[in-house]
């Protein structure tokens, strides 16, 4: 069992002001969207209530997930242009069209999409959206339809996929928030497996895009931890019970990590577990504690190279790695107003990490200004500091 021993000493490091050069590529104090000509419900739109939770990037745009947490959201998956100036706060387009949204009330077409948290690319350049179904999950937690994977080819922004979850893998207050797309047990792309978390009904959803089959997966590590679900973020406290939300995935090591955001702790189970077809009744499951941390956290992601896990402890504003393989630990950047409630991260080739910095602490308690800057994309160069360069900065400074 391995612990992140590093995780202990993240105190330390908010005496100092160490950390690697952050890129701005984008930053709003609300989000703006191109809204269509007439566009009906344009008196209603609350962008105080539009937080962005997922990211995904292809070689020309950013893809965004704005979930219906509250009213007023006009839409729940959005492009913006990859090229733009650093720090420039570009509108977000609906995607794939406007046409494909539902509207933010009243009667609306299951076949359009409800509320994505996350998004996830397979290697044919198509997007799998994964579609809660719920609106206002953060007030009235309304299901409007069953949840669905939406599957979208990106080359030509056209629906190629619905899979829609049948009753038999959810729960009354299923609430399906993140995914990983495993190409690496029997095929790409239609025959990829699906991981995704269920965070208010905690358990893990597989599906089985070969067979089209789900199934479902349940274990008390799924579950939030009472203990852990107040948050501290630079003095702002808020109470959330979230269930297993955190989720990526080593295909060298055919393991899945995920965290509850309740909790200090990252669990893993191996993917021969996830893919062999329903547990069976009273089966164990074989997880692992992978470590302890200093805070709770939701975005994880990992480095397919060499098995590096990233993730961000919520009350330290920060993003690390630890290799599994190695046990190396390395604070990557620490910055206590860029670097607030990181909602995703995605690793990319070049080495970076790129993170959704979101201040959503103060979209929950209704406090966001419009007049500040609240939400962020950043990258983030893995230009390592170890517990060493950070002590040594403590002692000479």
């Amino acid at each position: 069992m391995w612990i992140l021993l590093w995780i202990s000493q993240v105190s330390l490091w908010t005496l100092s002001s160490a950390t690697v050069h952050l890129d701005v590529v984008n930053q709003w104090n609300y989000l703006s969207f191109d809204l269509p000509y007439h566009f009906t419900y344009a008196s209603e739109i609350r962008l105080d209530n539009t937080v962005f939770t997922g990211l995904e990037i292809s070689d020309d745009r950013i893809f965004i997930a704005t979930p219906r947490l509250r009213a007023g959201v006009p839409a729940t998956l959005s492009t913006i242009p990859r090229h733009v100036p650093p720090g420039s706060g570009p509108t977000l387009s609906a995607y794939p069209s406007w046409q494909l949204h539902g509207p933010m009330r009243g009667n609306v077409n299951c076949s359009q999409l409800i509320s994505v948290y996350r998004m996830k690319m397979d290697s044919c350049h198509r997007l799998w959206a994964l579609d809660s179904g719920v609106m206002d999950s953060l007030d009235e937690f309304t299901r409007i339809c069953q949840p669905k994977l939406v599957v979208i080819d990106t080359l030509t922004d056209q629906i190629v996929r619905t899979v829609i979850f049948p009753n038999g893998v959810l729960r009354p207050s299923s609430l399906l928030t993140n995914l990983v797309v495993d190409e690496s047990v029997q095929g790409t792309c239609d025959s990829s497996f699906i991981y995704m978390t269920d965070t208010a009904a905690p358990g893990l959803v597989v599906y089985d895009g070969l067979k089209d089959q789900a199934w479902r997966l349940s274990h008390p590590t799924m579950f939030p931890d009472p203990d852990h679900s107040d948050y501290n973020i630079n003095g702002e406290t808020f109470t959330l019970m979230d269930g297993v939300v955190g989720i990526t995935h080593s295909p060298r090591l055919a393991t899945v990590y995920y965290q509850p955001l309740a909790t200090d702790r990252i669990y893993s189970i191996p993917t021969s577990s996830l893919t062999k077809g329903p547990p069976a009744e009273f089966e164990s499951l074989p997880i692992s504690l992978v470590g302890r941390k200093s805070s709770q956290g939701i975005a994880l992601t990992c480095s397919p190279f060499d098995n590096t896990l990233y993730f961000s402890p919520l009350q330290e504003t920060s993003v690390a790695s630890w290799n599994p393989l190695s046990n190396q630990q390395h604070l990557l950047a620490y910055d206590s107003e860029r670097l607030q409630f990181l909602t995703d991260m995605r690793w990319q080739p070049d080495g970076s990490v790129w993170c959704l910095s979101t201040r959503f602490q103060r979209f929950f308690l209704r406090t966001a200004s419009s007049n500040e800057i609240n939400l962020r994309i950043i990258r983030v160069p893995t230009h390592f500091h170890t517990l060493d360069d950070i002590n040594n900065d403590l002692i000479y400074k």
